[in-house]
């Protein structure tokens, strides 16, 4: 699925799939097989959900997206090895457009953070920061 073609109304009807318990779930038994940049940008998003000044409807849009992310049958098998989340990426990628404008430097500090303790401190970001500025 690429990021052209999935819309607002995608991202949505996965906002049910999204809790905090499944999140960290899946975040922890999947973190490195997603790779760095799907962990970052998961991580943004969860943590911009977070901010209690972000309105509604893009907490919804972020909820969608990280509802896709748990949820485990997706358009790509999550366990197909090299591809597995390549869509959920692209999900993630979208919700992060729509939402740039709420995503900022402290979001970004904390997901950073929990990346370098379950990557290291030599984690490459910039693919997803690259996207955001």
């Amino acid at each position: 699925m690429e990021s052209e073609q999935i819309d607002e109304d995608t991202i949505q009807e996965h906002e049910k799939h999204f809790s905090n318990e499944g999140f960290w779930n899946k975040l922890q038994r999947f973190s490195k097989k997603a790779g760095s940049t799907v962990v970052y940008a998961v991580l943004i998003l969860y943590f911009t959900l977070q901010k209690p000044e972000v309105p509604l409807k893009v907490k919804a849009t972020i909820a969608g997206a990280l509802g896709y992310f748990i949820l485990p049958l997706d358009l790509i098998p999550d366990v197909a090895l090299g591809v597995g989340f390549i869509d959920d990426l692209g999900v993630i990628t979208a919700a992060l457009i729509q939402v740039a404008m709420y995503i900022d430097e402290d979001v970004k500090k904390q997901a950073k953070g929990k990346l370098m303790e379950w990557f290291g401190k030599h984690v490459d970001t910039s693919e997803i920061d690259n996207k955001l500025n």
